[in-house]
């Protein structure tokens, strides 16, 4: 039996990996689990699992949570330090949301866990730190997201030269409809094939999220983003493909659910029957695919820019784009001043190249921590100059 922690297991990739380790017998013992401030979902997975340790990082919902007789509380991101470098822990899923990923991320790599990665934040804004860390530690990243797991699958166990990667999206809500200013965050929110956190769900809807996934796929295959074609599929039927350079493309397919991905991640290099539905070709009515329009999804050419300036770009793209999305769900802004935040930040930023190139790693975080920081305080600034009252919440800062 391996020991999993899972790190954010009360959102929707938390909650199928349950489902998951629960499918699969006696071969995962949830080990640890955290969550920031769900304590109610939290009681029922702890009653349900019994796992040995457990992290709440937001102060007052820990101080509100009793933990049972046999498991240890921590907190807060020495918490989930802990937690991630804990000799019994065997794999860290880490699904949390945002770039504060990097830090469990970073001390599970060197404790040399396998990592199961659902945070894509961290890697948009420390990949190259994170990949280096990995190389150096011989130890294995598995991604998490259907689109990068499709990848992987691809090329596993294939030494073959990449022409490009063909990375497919869904198109969200507003594929066949105008965006306006009137959009709402109901609307926005209503995505027509996975089912997700709100943050991600908006990220969908604006394309950003595919745009960060560029970003990712980048990093971790070593492709350079010129490389990596977004294509719209709303079937959502194939997850990704890859080109090689004698033309042969090698494409993964399956039924919409990250049950999958997460199992794989879990279980590689073997693969267990899932509680995945099969795909019937039969039924399969149409496969669509159609190029982006950079004009009515404009994050997802911002996302491109970031990629292609590199350094700590990608960094400040990903921390504008929180404060803004933030700022849509709470009603200070519209949803079509979402890339109109994020280029107004990124306009403005004097960009260090290669921040991992220019020091030791503490270094290098130290500089993308503060352009992260930077870019939430611009953000928040140019907010408060053109929008009447926006009401800040210094959690996100």
């Amino acid at each position: 039996m391996k020991n999993v922690c899972i790190l954010g297991s009360t959102g929707s990739i938390g909650q199928l990996t349950l489902e998951v380790i629960d499918s699969l017998g006696n071969r995962f013992y949830p080990y640890a689990l955290s969550c920031y401030k769900n304590i109610a979902l939290l009681k029922q997975q702890v009653n349900k699992y019994k796992p040995k340790y457990i992290c709440i990082t937001d102060k007052e919902a820990s101080e509100k949570f009793t933990p049972p007789k046999g498991a240890i509380l921590l907190t807060g991101i020495d918490g989930l330090k802990a937690l991630a470098t804990h000799p019994k822990v065997d794999i860290l899923l880490n699904a949390i949301v945002g770039s504060i990923g990097i830090h469990p991320t970073l001390e599970a790599i060197r404790a040399k866990k396998r990592i199961a990665m659902a945070n894509k934040e961290t890697l948009v804004a420390y990949g190259e730190i994170v990949m280096k860390e990995i190389d150096k530690n011989k130890t294995i990243l598995l991604p998490v997201d259907s689109e990068h797991s499709a990848i992987y699958q691809c090329l596993n166990s294939r030494q073959s030269k990449i022409k490009r990667i063909i990375l497919t999206a869904s198109g969200g809500p507003f594929l066949h409809k105008e965006i306006t200013p009137e959009i709402t965050s109901k609307e926005a929110l209503k995505h027509p094939t996975w089912k997700m956190g709100a943050k991600i769900t908006i990220d969908s809807a604006t394309l950003m999220n595919k745009g960060l996934e560029m970003i990712e796929a980048s990093i971790l295959f070593n492709v350079p983003p010129e490389n990596i074609e977004v294509v719209i599929h709303p079937q959502s039927i194939i997850h990704s493909a890859v080109e090689f350079i004698d033309g042969s493309i090698i494409a993964q397919l399956s039924s919409s659910d990250m049950r999958l991905p997460i199992q794989y991640a879990l279980t590689y290099p073997e693969r267990l029957p899932s509680l995945v539905k099969s795909l019937k070709f039969d039924e399969l009515q149409r496969l669509e695919f159609f190029k982006p329009d950079f004009n009515k999804f404009p994050c997802l050419k911002l996302a491109y820019k970031s990629a292609y300036e590199g350094g700590t770009m990608p960094c400040v793209l990903n921390s504008a784009n929180e404060i803004a999305v933030n700022s849509f769900l709470r009603k200070e802004i519209k949803f079509s001043d979402i890339p109109v935040i994020i280029e107004q930040v990124m306009n403005t930023h004097h960009t260090i190249k290669s921040p991992s190139r220019l020091g030791s790693a503490r270094q290098a975080i130290s500089d993308i921590e503060s352009a992260d920081n930077w870019a939430r305080k611009e953000a928040l600034t140019w907010i408060c100059e053109k929008y009447t009252n926006p009401k800040i919440n210094s959690e996100v800062v």
